[in-house]
C-alpha cells in the first residue's frame, strides 16, 4: 500500500472513530478494532493521538474513551459564529426566577443530547445542575423538542434500526410510540418528560429554530418528579418557557444574520 493510501486509511479510521464515539458516548479499544476492522494496537494508536489532541478523554487507563472537550467546541462553533450559551444566559436566568426552577440548554449529539449550561432553582429540594450530562435523546424533554423539530428523512438516518434504549420503566421504548409522541409535540409546541431518562425527575422542554426552522438546541425547565408528575401538569411552566424561548429565538435569529 502507498504512503498516500495508508494516510488517506487511517484519516478514515479516525473520523470513524470519531462518529462511534459520538453516536455511543463511550468507546472501549476491542470495541474500535471490531468496528474498523484492524488490530487492537492500531485502534489504540488511533485513540491515543485523538486523546493528545482532545477529540477524546480517558478517565483512567485501560477504561473507554469519551468525548472531549475539542468535539465540544465543534460541536458549538457548528451552530454558528455565536456561543449560543453566552446569548441564552439571560433568558435562562429570566425563566429560573420566574419558575423558580432549574433551567438547561441542551444541543443534540448524534441520538443523544448533552446539556451545555443550566441555572440551578433557588429552592431547597431541586433538581442540581446537569452541565456536561448526556442522556439518550428520547428519554428527555430536552432531547424530544429537538427530535420533534427535524425532517422525517432525518429522523430515520438517525434512529435507522428503530431500536431505543431505555432508561427507566417510564422511557419510551418503542418507535411508533416515539413517533406518535414527536407528532403531539409538534402539535403542543413543547416536550415534556415525566421520570423517562432518570428517576425523580420531569422535564418541560421547547426547541430553538434558526430562520430556515432548523432546530439549533432546546430550553428546559427541570423539576423533582413530585412538582410535576403528569404531563397534564405541564401547562405553566410551558407558558414561560415558550415566551422566553420566542424571544431567545429572534435574537439568536439576528446574530446568525448579522
Amino acid at each position: 500500500m502507498s504512503n498516500e493510501a495508508s494516510g488517506s486509511s487511517s484519516v478514515d479510521n479516525a473520523l470513524r472513530l470519531l462518529e462511534l464515539i459520538g453516536e455511543r458516548q463511550a468507546l472501549r479499544v476491542s470495541d474500535a478494532a471490531g468496528e474498523l476492522g484492524v488490530a487492537p494496537s492500531t485502534a489504540h494508536r488511533l485513540l491515543n493521538a485523538l486523546r493528545k489532541r482532545g477529540f477524546v478523554i480517558q478517565e483512567k487507563p485501560n477504561t473507554a474513551y469519551r468525548p472531549g472537550p475539542v468535539l465540544n467546541e465543534i460541536g458549538l462553533a457548528a451552530i454558528g459564529r455565536v456561543d449560543i450559551r453566552q446569548v441564552a444566559r439571560p433568558v435562562l436566568e429570566e425563566i429560573r426566577d420566574r419558575t423558580e426552577e432549574t433551567v438547561s440548554l441542551s444541543l443534540l449529539e448524534g441520538r443523544n443530547v448533552r446539556f451545555i449550561d443550566c441555572l440551578e432553582s433557588p429552592r431547597a429540594v431541586r433538581v442540581g445542575n446537569r452541565t456536561g450530562v448526556v442522556l439518550p435523546a428520547h428519554c428527555t424533554a430536552a432531547g424530544k423538542a429537538i427530535l420533534a423539530a427535524m425532517p422525517e428523512p432525518e429522523l430515520s438516518r438517525r434512529y435507522d434500526s428503530a431500536e431505543l434504549d431505555t432508561r427507566t420503566s417510564a422511557s419510551v421504548a418503542d418507535w411508533p410510540s416515539l413517533a406518535a409522541e414527536l407528532h403531539e409535540i409538534r402539535r403542543r409546541g413543547y416536550a415534556v418528560n415525566v421520570e423517562e431518562g432518570e428517576r425523580g425527575i420531569s422535564a418541560v422542554a421547547a426547541v430553538l429554530r434558526d430562520r430556515a426552522g432548523t432546530p439549533l438546541a432546546s430550553l428546559a425547565v427541570v423539576v423533582p418528579a413530585h412538582r410535576l408528575a403528569s404531563r397534564a401538569e405541564a401547562g405553566g411552566l410551558a407558558d414561560h418557557l415558550l415566551a422566553a424561548r420566542d424571544r431567545l429565538q429572534e435574537t439568536l435569529r439576528g446574530r446568525f444574520t448579522a
